[in-house]
């Protein structure tokens, strides 16, 4: 099998070399001094991930809870339960579909600014609940929240981060969203489920705040024909002691071709529609492998299982060696590579981060932000599916019928992987579309 993304010669294909020479700027860009800006942007996004990550496990230690609840207007049934476990993904799809217009309407920071209005919404409502419609409704409008922020996040780290660090800086996401159920886990063991609820509001302020310090991608604003307002927002990001004329250059040229408003031949064309159609169906496997369902019930699984500690505390555990194995992805990116790791880790270091990752660098810049909101629609609604249906199948067959499944689909996603997954690693976000245009060689065969 050949390797994509190596070395070749020939016409509108000299950007791959196995080891290109650094331009001015990037002379002075590898230090950790002047990346501290780009963390810091990084940082103030990802809090909208880990609000995601608190909010998607909320129902792990609230259904428990509301299932013997002593209010009998918010005792929840089986099937209640799985509309409350459930139900945020639909929200989540929404936020998705919204995204592939918000995203290239607002712009990337202004979108994961905007979703704080639905995220805290949502934690109210399910802070004051005094009827179920309360606590559908404040779930779906978290998971519309957390639809549009996974959209629209990992696309402005891909664009602000340079690529010697985009591979860990892409992690990060997933890592805050880890984080974030890890705290919702931990936080259960000592609060009720309305004041965890209460604690969701924090996160997402302090995102607003720190984000409206923050420049918006560059990338952005160049497409938007604001390049003064580019090169500032670039300048910013990379310190004012680096020459990021060469850089600036680079993606002045790339949005400069892809000026116009993509037409449906464009769309047909393979070096728009190959990255689309492999970012889709990582999508859809991943969500397939059951992580969302998984995360959902766990509390509730870990109690129809013979283990020997609380399943708060097992619950509390999961989400620890979670962050941890997301932490060690996020270090070994850049050095293993992505492809790497989606054969040799488990879910939380290869799946969980890397398809976030590979989704915003491979997706065309004239098709990013549709194309992501569309990717982030097609996951939500296959979660949907899924965490609907995990209570009933359970409830029937039996806990080991959807792990057999998620197991099948595991084997699966290691032949996609092979076939069809491009290795990104170290390349910038304008070689990896100069690779897709060329057609010379193509990783689907």
């Amino acid at each position: 099998m050949q390797e994509p993304l190596l070395g070749a010669e020939g016409p509108d294909y000299d950007t791959f070399p196995e080891k290109s020479s650094p331009s001015p700027g990037e002379r002075t860009r590898g230090g950790a001094p002047q990346n501290r800006r780009v963390f810091l942007a990084t940082f103030a996004a990802v809090l909208g991930n880990f609000s995601f990550g608190y909010a998607l496990v909320y129902t792990s230690p609230v259904i428990p809870a509301l299932e013997h609840s002593s209010d009998p207007d918010l005792i929840l049934t089986k099937t209640q339960a799985s509309w409350f476990g459930s139900v945020f993904t639909l929200g989540a799809a929404a936020g998705g579909l919204s995204a592939m217009v918000l995203n290239d309407l607002l712009g990337r920071k202004l979108s994961i600014m905007f979703s704080a209005v639905p995220s805290a919404a949502g934690y109210a409502l399910m802070a004051g609940a005094h009827g179920f419609w309360m606590l559908l409704l404040g779930r779906t409008l978290t998971g519309f929240a957390g639809g549009l922020t996974a959209a629209c996040i990992p696309v402005y780290v891909s664009e602000i981060a340079t690529p010697g660090v985009r591979g860990a800086l892409g992690a990060t996401p997933q890592l805050m969203a880890v984080f974030g159920s890890l705290s919702l886990y931990a936080l259960g063991l000592l609060l009720p489920w309305r004041w965890l609820a209460v604690a969701g509001e924090g996160p997402v302020l302090v995102m607003v705040l720190l984000l409206s310090f923050m420049p918006e991608s560059p990338r952005f604003l160049l497409s938007r024909g604001r390049d003064a307002e580019a090169l500032r927002a670039l300048a910013w990001l990379r310190g004012t002691d680096t020459d990021i004329r060469w850089e600036f250059e680079q993606i002045q040229d790339n949005v400069r071709r892809q000026s116009t408003h993509m037409s449906w031949a464009e769309a047909r064309s393979p070096h728009m529609y190959r990255p689309v159609l492999i970012a889709l169906l990582m999508r859809f496997l991943q969500q397939l492998m059951g992580i969302t369902p998984i995360l959902v019930y766990l509390q509730p699984i870990f109690e129809s299982t013979a283990v020997l500690l609380p399943p708060k505390d097992d619950a509390a555990i999961v989400g620890a060696v979670r962050l941890f194995s997301v932490l060690i992805a996020a270090l070994t990116m850049d050095l293993a590579g992505r492809k790497v790791l989606l054969f040799v880790s488990g879910y939380a270091m290869g799946w969980g981060p890397i398809t976030w990752l590979l989704m915003s660098e491979i997706l065309p810049l004239q098709a990013r932000g549709v194309a992501s909101g569309l990717c982030v629609l097609v996951s939500w609604l296959t979660a949907f599916a899924l965490t609907k249906s995990f209570l009933l199948v359970v409830n029937a067959f039996g806990l080991h019928v959807p792990f057999f499944f998620f197991a099948t689909v595991c084997v699966a996603s290691l032949v996609f992987t092979g076939c069809c997954v491009p290795e990104t690693k170290g390349r910038s976000l304008e070689q990896i579309e100069s690779f897709f245009r060329t057609g010379r060689r193509s990783f689907l065969h």
